[in-house]
């Protein structure tokens, strides 16, 4: 005889879900899973007994509102999801859902901020203290969180981005204090420990995400006024000049993924040396080519080089990221046009 929904466990749960999936979508998903979670699962898959077609339905059911409600939680933050869960399933199943979910997840504090509009957060955090912006901005993602301060004025940039670098840990008590003065409420439960906020690498994420505008403004004014920061800040930065630190073969990697426009007009601002690395690891053809689209280019822009050279430094990051090239520790040259 099947068993009741409420007498199974979530292993049992996750081996009628496979067997109601069918084959196809179950290996699927087993390509998602670590080798000792499929070993579990198949455990299961094996000790299982007569399934009815009430019990698949309700394992079924169960995963689908959990999936929703996922979904809702990604698109707009807890405080959305609940909304429109209680609409749907009332307030008791829908708290149910979101205390397993937010329990998981562990949401971070600012949630509801990442799936806001860069101008919109920018406008609703202007007027606050450079240190409150730090701690918003130290926990969204850096390519939101560099538009963000890209939009501040010059100093307050280099004024935050210090405050980032210098946060170490924040006790929920205060995470929670300056949810309340922007009006609004942490969406998770979160433990009594601290928790880690800003540091070195968050300012080095966000630097990377800028525009080079932003990145040239925060570094000068951190070199003026922080030496001994910009300078731990350089050592972990990335920039268009560090290409010079990939051997040829990452650098042989990096061509396969760049357009030759926007390498031409990266290189109209770039050193000798670096012009000189390129069109070595290169065809004959391919860099003669290059060099003549690069004359006939004639005088550009420093933004246009600037945004050129971001997008192959972007390239260069996302293939470390994927392992398939390895930049070497060392000094970087600064760019001048």
């Amino acid at each position: 005889m099947a068993k009741a929904k409420s007498s199974i466990s979530n292993r049992e749960k996750i081996a009628v879900l496979m067997v109601a999936l069918g084959n196809d979508v179950a290996a699927d998903v087993y390509k998602q899973l670590d080798d000792a979670t499929i070993e579990l699962i198949t455990l299961e898959v094996a000790n299982l007994r007569k399934v009815s077609p009430e019990l698949k339905l309700e394992v079924m059911k169960e995963a689908q509102e959990i999936l929703m409600a996922r979904e809702y939680m990604a698109r707009g933050g807890v405080d959305y999801a609940r909304d429109i869960l209680e609409r749907a399933l009332g307030p008791e199943r829908a708290q149910n859902l979101l205390t397993r979910i937010t329990a998981s997840l562990q949401v971070r504090p600012f949630d509801f901020m990442r799936h806001t509009d860069p101008q919109q957060i920018l406008g609703f955090i202007q007027g606050e203290h450079p240190q409150t912006i730090a701690l918003i901005l130290s926990y969204l993602e850096p390519p939101q969180a560099a538009l963000i301060v890209s939009g501040l004025p010059a100093v307050m940039q280099a004024e935050v981005a210090k405050r980032i670098a210098k946060m170490d840990r924040i006790t929920p008590e205060i995470l929670r204090e300056v949810e309340r003065v922007l009006e609004r409420k942490l969406s998770t439960v979160m433990g009594q420990d601290f928790t880690l906020a800003g540091g070195l690498d968050a300012v080095v994420a966000l630097i990377n995400s800028a525009d080079r505008g932003t990145e040239r403004n925060i570094m000068e004014y951190l070199e003026e006024n922080d030496p001994e920061l910009a300078e731990e800040i350089k050592k972990k930065l990335f920039v268009f000049e560090d290409i010079m630190r990939l051997d040829d073969r990452s650098l042989q990697r990096v061509l396969r993924e760049v357009d030759m426009k926007e390498l031409g007009l990266a290189l109209k601002g770039a050193t000798e040396d670096l012009r000189s690395k390129f069109f070595k690891n290169m065809s004959k053809r391919a860099s003669e080519m290059l060099q003549e689209d690069m004359e006939f280019m004639g005088p550009v822009r420093v933004k246009d080089v600037e945004e050129a050279q971001q997008k192959i430094v972007n390239n260069v990051r996302a293939l470390e990221e994927a392992g398939e090239i390895i930049i070497a520790t060392g000094g970087e040259d600064e760019l001048v046009l």
